[in-house]
């Protein structure tokens, strides 16, 4: 995030900002997961959460925390295994943006401004 009131940087760009203070950095991450060994994954995620909305408070370019009436009554950990082969899934979906591009590719050469949308399939 930009250093000057009013700056922002869009949150798009964040993860290819060097690193200016790595060891910092190392004691945020040592920090979650000592509370996440010594108190657990809920107490971790009510932290990260507050942590969110107190970022938001200040403006600092972070999305909002998002509530929902839907509470999950099966914690991540109990979840059934996914059904099917995920691999596979993968690969076919890799498949899939792969001959997204091409038919994009393919439709810019006869009209250009076709395929705006392609980048957000590939997310």
């Amino acid at each position: 995030m930009a250093d000057h009131p009013g700056e922002t940087l869009g949150d798009e760009y964040v993860h290819q900002l060097p690193d200016t203070d790595p060891e910092e950095t190392s004691e945020w991450i040592e920090s979650l997961d000592d509370v996440v060994e010594a108190q657990g994954s809920v107490r971790a995620r009510f932290l990260l959460a507050r942590l969110l909305e107190r970022a938001h408070e200040r403006r600092l370019g972070v999305p909002g925390v998002v509530t929902t009436p839907y509470i999950n009554t099966i914690p991540p950990e109990e979840e059934s295994p996914f059904p099917g082969d995920e691999q596979i899934e993968r690969r076919i979906r890799r498949f899939i943006r792969w001959n997204a591009a091409v038919m994009v590719i393919k439709a810019n050469h006869r009209e250009k401004g076709i395929g705006g949308h392609l980048s957000t399939f590939a997310s």
